[in-house]
């Protein structure tokens, strides 16, 4: 009996970017049944990657850039893998996949590392005169063309003979080691079972400009506990600041009907909180997208960045305020914030309430 194969799938290195690339991850895993399947991925996001479906393992990727080739190429040999399809961009990466001696290296061709890949593949293909150019307008779901993330690795297991799963689901089911610590902090808080919970995340890793106004949220948590609900702070120990000024920012009447968990929670446990609640307010983040694979919907706010890119995959309504300079991609504004400012708390509001009926 001959043995299984050995893959192993790269992922990207950014939270949102790995939930982004579920259905590709589908689709590898539907083209090879039979095989073993690993992801690779920075070592803060294992536990989420472990409850993928269909993963088998995980190795956890620990440091980052040219300095931890040496470790990434280690913990890849490890695996005595067959094949490693890197959804990422970089030489480093590739260099990794190539020092661990993984005979068949797949991927994008870019960043001056075609040679270190054995089948690479063109960022934009060729179309034929005349075709429509499949990215010019968005596409109703996780598909191979569009503008969306999903879309472009989808676009690379597409290249490698890996069709899309017609429907495939992307949900990721929470770790019971993350539900029940979960449960403890909310109860902790006397947030009893059935209580109406929207959980807000207010950060995000990529810069100030996506973060909407603390006195916004503030304000959209009053209009909702108003409405009978509660509201969970949830955001990585980064967060503490802005999660200060949101404390801060709320009217005295809404603030024992707040739970702040910024910082208190690990990727597991963070699954567990956003799939306890009922709606899921979020920045363009990584937790507006684990909020998506948890099944959660998602109001989601957008000022400096492309919904039409990054978007969550499950259900969700977007809100933005749309101005000249947007979607302008920097990490700070260099003006006055006006597409995040001129999103208003009611509208946020009144987005929440909507999936109550």
């Amino acid at each position: 009996m001959s043995e299984r194969r050995r893959i192993v799938v790269r992922t990207p290195n950014w939270l949102g970017d790995i939930v982004m690339a579920l259905p590709a991850i589908a689709a590898v895993r539907a083209a090879h049944p039979d095989a073993h399947l690993a992801l690779a991925a920075p070592a803060a996001f294992a536990p989420f990657c472990a409850a993928v479906p269909g993963v088998d393992a995980v190795v956890p990727l620990a440091g980052s850039g040219i300095r931890a080739i040496g470790a990434h190429a280690g913990a890849l040999a490890a695996g005595a893998f067959d094949v490693a399809i890197l959804f990422t961009n970089s030489f480093a990466t590739a260099l990794a996949a190539s020092r661990a001696g993984i005979a068949e290296r797949w991927g994008y061709d870019r960043d001056w590392r075609g040679r270190l890949l054995t089948r690479a593949i063109p960022v934009t293909p060729r179309r034929p005169r005349g075709s429509p150019d499949p990215g010019a307008t968005p596409a109703p779901g996780p598909s191979s063309t569009g503008p969306h993330h999903s879309a472009y690795y989808l676009r690379l297991v597409a290249s490698l003979d890996m069709a899309p799963v017609a429907g495939a689901s992307v949900l990721v089911p929470v770790p019971a080691a993350g539900a029940g610590q979960a449960e403890t902090l909310l109860a902790a808080a006397g947030v009893a079972a059935g209580t109406r919970l929207v959980g807000f995340a207010p950060g995000a890793a990529y810069g100030s400009a996506k973060r909407w106004p603390p006195e916004r949220v503030a304000e959209a948590i009053a209009r909702l506990v108003a409405a009978g609900a509660r509201a969970v702070l949830v955001g990585a120990a980064g967060d503490r600041e802005i999660a200060r000024a949101i404390q801060s920012a709320l009217e005295p009447a809404a603030r024992p009907s707040v739970v702040d968990l910024v910082g208190a929670t690990d990727v597991k446990t963070l699954m567990a909180v956003l799939a306890r609640c009922d709606v899921v307010v979020a920045n363009d983040s990584g937790a507006m997208h684990v909020a998506s694979a948890v099944g959660r919907p998602v109001v989601a706010i957008f000022g400096p960045t492309d919904e039409r890119a990054t978007a969550p995959l499950g259900p969700h309504t977007l809100v933005r305020h749309d101005v000249w300079c947007r979607p302008c991609l920097l990490r700070a504004c260099p003006i006055d914030h006006r597409c995040l400012r001129g999103v208003a708390a009611a509208d946020v509001a009144a987005a929440v309430t909507r999936y109550w009926t």
